[in-house]
Formats: C-alpha cells, structure tokens, sequence
C-alpha cells in the first residue's frame, strides 16, 4: 500500500483557478497532476531550506532585497516615539 494517496481540498478564485487549468493544458496534463507536481516540489524546496536555515531568493528577489538595504526608509514620527520609547529616552 505505497501507493495509497489522500485527498486534498483547494479553494481557489475563478481568476486563479483558470491560470493553473491554463498552466496544466501548457503541460499536457490534469490540474490535478500540474497541482501536486508544482506544489510538491515547492513544498519539498521549502522544507529543505528551512532544515538548512536558508532562505532562497530568486534573481529578482535578491534584486529587491539588495535595493531595500540600499535605500533604508525613513521612520514615520510615531516609530520614532516608539523607539525612544524602547530606548527610555
């Protein structure tokens, strides 16, 4: 019985439920086969990097990362309150 498999229940908005139908046809395959191969596999990738303690970006990710370090924002008043607050000040 290794082969035994559950059931898995997705609600999905029409809009997205057609883009994974339209992702599935691309593929030549069921929304059911599309659904477990895509999430499976992200599901596997996110385990493993959490297990490593590593957090994985794609290019663009590490692009937006890399311009949010650069251009630190600034604070609005009440952060500043709240963080003389904290400071005791």
């Amino acid at each position: 019985m290794a082969n035994a498999s559950t059931s898995l229940m997705v609600r999905l908005d029409t809009d997205s439920k057609t883009f994974v139908a339209r992702a599935a046809e691309l593929r030549h395959v069921s929304v059911s086969d599309y659904v477990r191969s895509v999430v499976v596999a992200q599901a596997r990738r996110e385990v493993q990097a959490a297990e490593q303690q590593v957090i994985a970006l794609t290019p663009a990710e590490q692009q937006a990362f890399w311009q949010a370090l650069q251009e630190p924002t600034a604070l609005t008043s009440a952060q500043q309150e709240l963080g003389a607050l904290m400071r005791g000040e």
